[in-house]
């Protein structure tokens, strides 16, 4: 064999060698970038109840009515449960989940929400009363008006609204 034919056969296998190897590279290289980008899932089990928690049902969200919180409908024959749930649904005020939510970013915080009736404007005045209220002063007010079917945005003053009027709906929050 001349030297001419094994520097040849050298080269062929050194040739080989760097192939095999850049092969190799790039299927790393893709395999790397596949690991750095893939999705990822995760399982997530929710909290058990046990009989010392006592914010056991507010751990899981889901809240049960009776025990963590109380909705009373009074003066039915004035007005029908439909059209209070409809004024609250309006004001965003039919999720437990939320009105329960101590979390000032997320949740309405809620301790207790009274729902007065005026016959005789066809409103309903919501009184809101967040965590924490003292007496008998609410947090917000919300009026409602029926006919419209919407909150009317008229800056009234809602005092003249719901004083003196019955009360028609109530939700308390019983847990602390």
């Amino acid at each position: 064999m001349s030297d001419s034919q094994a520097n040849n056969k050298n080269k062929k296998i050194l040739y080989a060698v760097i192939a095999i190897l850049a092969v190799l590279v790039i299927a790393l290289g893709v395999y790397a970038y596949n690991l750095s980008h893939r999705s990822t899932t995760t399982i997530v089990t929710a909290p058990t109840k046990s009989a010392s928690s006592e914010k056991a049902s507010s751990s899981t969200k889901k809240y049960i009515e009776g025990k963590d919180y109380k909705i009373t409908y009074s003066n039915t024959n004035l007005i029908d449960k439909a059209t209070i749930q409809k004024g609250l649904k309006a004001s965003y005020l039919t999720d437990n989940n939320d009105l329960m939510n101590t979390d000032e970013q997320t949740g309405s915080d809620m301790a207790k929400i009274e729902v007065y009736y005026n016959k005789d404007k066809n409103l309903l005045v919501e009184r809101l009363f967040k965590n924490g209220y003292q007496g008998n002063q609410d947090s917000a007010r919300v009026v409602y008006d029926i006919s419209q079917g919407k909150i009317p945005d008229n800056g009234a003053d809602t005092d003249s609204h719901y004083l003196d009027l019955p009360l028609v709906y109530t939700w308390e929050k019983l847990t602390k």
